[in-house]
């Protein structure tokens, strides 16, 4: 009897060592699956998302500040027809609320977007570095509902990307994402975009060039952690006589795990195009989506 039982105990432990190997290679293949090209096309959705929010802010503060100081003539909202805009001004903090409705406005690039972005900012525009707040509020891109509140900062000063004196806005983000299909992503991160053509002439937005850079780190639905960093000596360039949400040049690379990839955005074409290579391997161009 006892060597039947110890023969069963052996057997259970046997049972047990196998089941848990074969857990830990199947969460370790799980873990270590390389890098999609759909991973970096659904970076790039996002990524055209936190940048209309954060240009339509920045253009509002803009408009407001030339409304204070009456220097409004020739300065141009990129606003569409279909954005209501509403002005606060409760003790010394200027509310401005941006409303596209419910039906679907459409952007100057193309983008649709409906619900509210509610921008606020002290009325004292002579200090050198500017917090804005934004809130968004049943707000959605192409689809996409984005939630969160969050601040950015904005300045007039040189950089090593432009000697000029040009507006630089570091924004700080933390927000989630719901895909149409109901997939979630959250982001934490931090974004500069640097205004570096198209300072002296307000009323044109097509003359404006941006570059920007910056780090974050997404969660994707299935709970893997990406980071994706664009560094300053490889800034990404939006150039807004291009109509398309997508950077015409630039390299932003992709980590998850042990596996790297390499995103560029070519060499200054307006299209929708991007190249990535996975691990080292062939680059292959793909698709961007907005």
């Amino acid at each position: 009897m006892k060597t039947k039982f110890l023969l069963f105990l052996s057997l259970v432990c046997i049972t047990i060592f196998i089941s848990c190997s074969t857990n830990e290679s199947v969460n370790t293949a799980a873990t270590s699956k390389t890098i999609t090209t759909d991973d970096a096309i659904a970076n790039s959705e996002i990524d055209a998302t936190v940048d209309d929010v954060s240009i339509i802010a920045e253009d509002q503060f803009d408009v407001q500040k030339s409304i204070i100081n009456k220097t409004s003539g020739g300065m141009v909202s990129l606003l569409p027809p279909c954005a209501t805009i509403t002005s606060v001004l409760t003790n010394d903090t200027w509310t401005r609320t941006i409303d596209f409705g419910t039906e679907g406005c459409t952007l100057h690039n193309g983008n649709i977007v409906k619900g509210k972005i509610i921008i606020s900012f002290t009325k004292d525009f002579t200090i050198p570095i500017k917090t804005i707040t934004y809130t968004l509020v049943g707000f959605y891109h192409n689809g996409k509902l984005i939630e969160g509140t969050k601040t950015f900062t904005r300045e007039l000063k040189s950089t090593d990307l432009a000697p000029n004196i040009h507006p630089v806005t570091t924004h700080t983000i933390d927000l989630k994402i719901t895909f149409p299909d109901g997939k979630i992503y959250t982001r934490i991160g931090t974004r500069v975009r640097e205004m570096v053509e198209g300072m002296a002439t307000i009323g044109n937005w097509e003359d404006n060039v941006f570059l920007v850079w910056g780090y974050n780190s997404t969660t994707f639905p299935n709970g893997e952690k990406y980071t994706f960093t664009t560094k300053k000596e490889n800034a990404l360039r939006f150039v807004m006589t291009c109509k398309m949400p997508f950077p015409v040049k630039g390299i932003t690379e992709i980590l998850k795990n042990d596996h790297k990839a390499v995103l560029d955005f070519g060499n200054g074409t307006c299209d929708d195009l991007a190249t990535i290579t996975i691990d080292g391997g062939a680059a292959k161009e793909i698709h961007l989506k907005k």
